[in-house]
């Protein structure tokens, strides 16, 4: 990406070769035996500086670049207030009046710097004199942004060096400037590749090799190999699955059936999914732009979700009551599946019960059904857990996408995999197991319910079923990946584990999301 047009001005001539701690003690100012100062004062006949710019300081770059102070305020918003970078990131690009080539800049960065932050420290702490963890949070974050553009993107050097420092100077300070300045000009000493020779010199651990090069904690790494063979997927698979988890995502569409079309996104560059019908890839941008979005009958959903949803909506059931079907999704916040299942079951003469026991978060779940007409839903706020005994017996179709810990949406959610420990899986395995036996528990004899998770990790997917099944004998598997098939536009998705089915980032290009369809036998 060309970087005129993002410079600031008098940003061509090199920058300093020293840093904080380099500009001598006052009392030795221009190799002068005493400093020398103004009325306001304000030194005067300063000697050569070599912990700053060979500018003038009249023209070193003081001022933060829209498009980078962005990306600063998205790490920021990650590391104080433990947000989201997906959520943070178009409210910022809108609120700096972003355009789109800004956009993608500031989007690039702010993902990239924190999908690489575990081998961007790696290499900042090789060139910091002090441990990591006490630099101030935002210097630090400033020079993850810095590391990503010199390693990682098309930015020249002395851009990158210049434009960070600028940002520092005018957000945090000039003397975290003058040190930001120091620790990333050692930074540009290597190339990437040459950084990981230094840093995996000597090493034989695959895993420890694995982590470093495609930026993932070790715990993750281990966990998604073990994911791989759980699956039906040799292990040797797992350098493509990382590589998969550190490319830009496509922003997947959908045109809710029967109520949206794909026609103003098409209009704007969008191409047509080649998984599943009413889908569509774009490159981007403010999506929000789009009438079609703003009315909610187009969404922005991936494209693993889409045909989960589809999935369970196409399972044929032995008898379909004569009123029409009655439909729940357990676990329904924020609502994008929630609102593609309610269009499907207004299709098909259905109604939808969404379930969500966050009163915030049910509030997001009505504004996601909106588009539907409201006589095919209805939301539920309370703990899913208690659905089963309190409508027991009375759905047709139950999908139950339990929380879990993210795993297979790291290319979407690149903070998750530091904010992340083996603890939250085991945590989390009590709840999933709850919801899904109250979702069996609400299910119809004859019906069917779907077990989904945005995760491959076995201890989250094939044991949470496994375990539940064995307790029962009135429920059966059915063939989850034939259920994707059904649905799909290609056929041949996810052949998975004894019935159940995977998709994955480098084969599918969708969300590592897990599926098993469920039949409580009448």
């Amino acid at each position: 990406m060309s970087e005129s047009g993002r410079r600031g001005p008098n940003n061509s001539g090199s920058r300093d070769s020293g840093g904080a701690g380099n500009r001598g003690s006052q009392g030795s100012r221009g190799g002068r035996g005493e400093s020398r100062r103004n009325a306001q004062g304000r030194e005067r006949n300063r000697g050569p500086q070599t912990g700053f710019t060979n500018n003038a300081p009249s023209q070193r770059t003081r001022r933060a670049d829209p498009a980078r102070l962005v990306a600063f305020e998205v790490l920021r918003a990650v590391a104080s207030e433990d947000a989201y970078a997906n959520l943070v990131l178009p409210a910022r690009i809108r609120e700096h009046r972003l355009d789109r080539r800004d956009a993608g800049f500031a989007t690039e960065l702010s993902y990239g710097a924190l999908r690489g932050q575990g081998t961007y420290d790696a290499i900042l702490a090789r060139c910091v004199d002090r441990p990591l963890e006490q630099l101030d949070p935002a210097i630090l974050d400033a020079l993850r942004i810095g590391a990503h553009q010199l390693l990682s993107m098309r930015v020249p050097a002395h851009a990158a060096l210049d434009q960070t420092v600028g940002l520092a100077r005018a957000v945090i300070g000039a003397g975290p400037s003058a040190l930001i300045n120091a620790v990333l000009r050692k930074v540009t000493a290597h190339t990437m590749g040459e950084w990981l020779e230094i840093l995996l010199d000597g090493e034989s651990d695959e895993t420890t090799i694995a982590a470093l090069r495609h930026a993932h904690p070790e715990w993750i790494v281990r966990a998604l190999r073990q994911s791989l063979v759980n699956h039906g997927r040799p292990r040797t698979e797992i350098d493509a699955l990382l590589e998969a988890d550190n490319a830009a995502p496509v922003v997947n569409l959908v045109a809710l059936p029967g109520l949206g079309n794909l026609d103003e996104a098409f209009h704007h560059g969008a191409t047509a999914g080649e998984l599943v019908e009413d889908s569509a890839l774009s490159a981007g941008g403010d999506l929000g732009r789009f009438e079609s979005v703003r009315r909610g009958t187009t969404r922005v959903q991936d494209v693993g979700s889409q045909l989960v949803a589809r999935a369970l909506a196409g399972v044929q059931l032995d008898e379909s009551p004569a009123q029409g079907e009655r439909w729940l999704d357990l676990c329904a916040g924020p609502g994008g599946k929630a609102a593609l299942l309610a269009a499907l079951a207004y299709r098909d003469g259905a109604t939808l019960l969404a379930n969500e026991p966050a009163p915030h978060r049910a509030k997001l779940v009505q504004q996601a059904l909106s588009a539907v007409p409201q006589e095919a839903w209805a939301v539920r706020t309370g703990d899913g857990r208690e659905v089963g005994a309190e409508q027991s017996g009375t759905f047709d179709r139950v999908l139950v996408d339990v929380p879990c810990s993210g795993l297979g949406a790291l290319r979407r959610r690149p903070e998750s995999r530091w904010r992340r420990s083996p603890k939250d899986i085991g945590d989390l395995g009590p709840l999933q197991r709850d919801l899904l036996k109250s979702a069996l528990d609400a299910v119809k004899p004859g019906g069917v319910v779907a077990y989904v998770t945005c995760s491959p990790h076995p201890a989250e997917t094939t044991a949470v079923v496994t375990d539940v099944l064995a307790k029962r004998e009135d429920l059966e598997l059915l063939d989850a990946g034939e259920a994707l098939d059904k649905v799909s536009l290609t056929g041949n998705l996810a052949a998975g584990h004894e019935l159940t089915a995977q998709l994955w980032p480098h084969i599918h290009q969708t969300d590592a999301m897990f599926m098993a369809i469920i039949r409580k036998k009448p």
